[in-house]
């Protein structure tokens, strides 16, 4: 049984904190302030600390320091109402797990109670492996309902020879699918080629697909394969395959009636045995409706159709997605930075993610370059929610329309909505969020019970 030590000066706190930390099968220690806190810590081990960051005399800096020069591997979490920048880098600075916002919501801080107390054991490779096999499939990280639908599709579709077509909005991870299904095939050992189809400009795209002779055409000093005879034996991956052109569509369509395809400039006709994996983040029934998109090619590409979801969609996902990406770009920078902190990932948990994945990447890569301490702070982050603000303010720009609204939904959106662009304003800190808002932080502690944020 782990042993928790809380330290807090309110009464209140401490036996709410004893009561649930008890529940959760913890052997739980109270201290009423930070002076008690230290005398403790001299005559008895503890796996945890948790403290209350503002007390008087000796404050949760202080008992962070006296906790780890006892015992060096002893985890210690603070706690607070009053959150700073300044005072979050000098607890990482000190050792500190991680740094908690108050009102949290019980079930996140039991979560983090539990990684706490986990990161005291003695890792264990082989079950770490067995986890990280939990929610990895090759490149792809997720556990959430609907990526293991994926992972299942992926599984059952990988030792065919059909066709695929992955359908999905842009930065969803499109072509680590493909490339999870070529490794999970029989092909694996054979290329995995990739075409974008609207990168390359539409007076090459020919010669680059089927090769060329000599003297085709101008600047045809010498054959050159194309990427079908290089992809011979292995898979092919059509990113964006609805910007194909029509000329283009009729000639990719022979080579999977036929398995032919013939040379810019020559005569002789070449066998090639290739899976065709296609993704687009168009709707290719709507563009076969509008003559866009032959329908005989959208029939043929589109034997198993795989549908990703959205990052907001993945319940479960972000913070795995964010570690992943965390230990990345940790490792790249040769920087030292373990995890993100609850305030930062409590943001990132209220944003939307246009960009999906692809941004949620881009994001850490970015406060992994620019963070200064050993955790991920708010600070740090960087977002963007253009398209999701204009949505909203179109929707309330709105009118009633005939079945009229719920007024106070309306309101408690709008009131959401300012309360969480006011606290990323503040990188989390409750008090900063109060002052920009205009109101007093205890009607701002009023107004976040309230909407259960």
């Amino acid at each position: 049984m782990p042993d928790i030590l809380v330290v807090d000066d309110e009464k209140s706190m401490r036996e709410f904190l004893e009561i649930m930390l008890t529940q959760e099968g913890y052997h739980v220690t109270l201290a009423e302030n930070g002076e008690n806190a230290c005398e403790i810590l001299d005559k008895k081990k503890f796996d945890l600390v948790i403290t209350d960051i503002r007390m008087k005399d000796i404050d949760g800096i202080g008992v962070l320091k006296k906790a780890k020069s006892v015992n060096p591997d002893t985890v210690v979490v603070l706690i607070s109402a009053f959150a700073t920048a300044e005072t979050a880098v000098e607890a990482m600075r000190e050792g500190a797990y991680d740094y908690i916002p108050k009102p949290f919501k019980v079930r996140e801080f039991k979560k983090i109670v539990k990684q706490a107390v986990s990161s005291t054991k003695p890792a264990d490779s082989g079950e770490e492996d067995r986890l990280k096999s939990r929610y990895h499939f090759g490149c792809l990280v997720g556990e959430s309902p609907e990526m293991k639908k994926v992972y299942d599709l992926i599984r059952r579709a990988a030792p065919t020879r059909t066709n695929i077509l992955i359908s999905a909005e842009s930065g969803t991870g499109k072509e680590l699918v493909a490339k999870a299904i070529h490794k999970s095939s029989e092909r694996r050992e054979k290329p995995f080629v990739v075409i974008n189809c609207a990168g390359i400009p539409e007076n090459l795209i020919e010669s680059e697909l089927f090769g060329y002779k000599k003297g085709a055409f101008t600047g045809a000093a010498a054959d050159k394969e194309g990427l079908f005879d290089v992809a011979d034996g292995g898979t092919v991956f059509l990113d964006e395959v609805g910007e194909l052109t029509p000329s283009i569509q009729v000639k990719l369509l022979r080579v999977i009636q036929e398995r032919t395809f013939t040379a810019v400039g020559g005569t002789e006709e070449k066998n090639v045995d290739v899976r065709f994996i296609s993704a687009t983040n168009k709707d290719l029934e709507k563009e076969v409706i509008n003559t866009n998109f032959r329908e005989d090619l959208y029939f043929r590409l589109n034997v198993i159709n795989i549908v990703l979801p959205l990052l907001r969609e993945r319940d479960g996902d972000l913070p795995l997605l964010a570690q992943n990406f965390l230990e990345k770009y940790s490792r790249e920078m040769g920087k030292e930075i373990r995890k993100i902190s609850a305030y930062a990932m409590d943001i990132l948990g209220q944003y939307s993610f246009p960009g999906n994945v692809r941004e949620l990447e881009n994001i850490i890569e970015r406060s992994v370059a620019l963070e200064t301490s050993n955790i991920v702070l708010p600070e740090s982050l960087t977002l963007s929610n253009f398209r999701g603000d204009q949505a909203k303010e179109k929707r309330r720009q709105s009118d009633l329309g005939p079945e009229g609204i719920e007024l106070d939904r309306v309101m408690a959106d709008i009131e959401r909505d300012y309360i969480l662009k006011a606290m990323e304003m503040a990188h989390g800190s409750q008090k900063k969020a109060a002052e920009f808002l205009g109101i007093t932080y205890q009607s701002f502690r009023h107004r976040l019970s309230k909407l259960k944020i």
